[in-house]
């Protein structure tokens, strides 16, 4: 399925669910601000045989550079204490850098960015706001789940040199759970301001193809996200 069938599916499945509950005055919200992700990835050295067998020695392996972003969010007022909110980010371009042996053979590995993606991933997350209602300062705990779909994978040249020729890459979907730790304060009546920390089980499958021989490897890429934002409810 192409990557705007998947985000239009998921978001009519969700807004149809959400209009089916009982509308009152600021149920609704919109937020917008700015994601900072930080990557925490870890991954198995990759493996491979045949012709695509790793030389004893050389360990392939791979780290993720941070990415700044978007941030939207549509969020239903559910209580005074309950709020459930779809997230979601502009699909950033992420670059997959090197780890492990300085060179693969005589191709400079690590340190080189190999491979870049783009991926769409919304998180739904159901929060618990502490404190009265009437207060303007408000703490809250979310408890959610992440769903990742990584597009538009690509090898560098870089990549393609370590490959042994033209290389592509596939990242398979990640499904998992998300916290969230955040704050608000309210400016205006409609108007309110948000800090959040939030960190994300994210794992992926990767395999690398060149000239019929494959190499695979698990990443987890543990993302974790501070995310600043104003939100409007009506």
């Amino acid at each position: 399925m192409k990557t705007t069938k998947r985000i239009a599916l998921f978001t009519s499945v969700i807004l149809s669910a959400l209009a089916g509950t009982a509308h009152a005055e600021n149920d609704n919200e919109f937020r917008l601000g700015a994601y900072l992700i930080h990557y925490n990835a870890q991954a198995q050295d990759a493996t491979g045989s045949g012709i695509a067998a790793i030389p004893p020695g050389d360990h392939l392996n791979l780290s993720v550079e941070n990415v700044q972003t978007l941030y939207f969010a549509y969020v239903r007022h559910l209580s005074p204490h309950f709020d459930l909110e779809l997230a979601a980010g502009i699909p950033p371009k992420t670059n997959t850098v090197g780890k492990g042996s300085p060179t693969f053979g005589s191709v400079p590995f690590a340190g080189q960015t190999i491979a870049t993606t783009r991926w769409f991933s919304p998180t739904m997350v159901v929060n618990y706001k502490f404190l009265d209602p009437s207060s303007a300062f408000r703490p809250y705990l979310g408890l959610g789940i992440n769903y990742t779909h990584f597009y538009n994978n690509a090898s560098t040249p870089a990549g393609d040199a370590v490959g042994g020729g033209p290389t592509s890459v596939t990242l398979a979907d990640s499904i998992g759970a998300s916290g969230t730790v955040g704050v608000s304060y309210r400016v205006q009546k409609n108007w309110t301001l948000y800090g959040s920390y939030s960190q994300t089980h994210t794992r992926s499958a990767a395999v690398l193809t060149s000239s019929g021989a494959s190499r695979s490897t698990t990443v987890d890429f543990q993302p974790s996200a501070v995310v600043l934002s104003a939100g409007y409810s009506f």
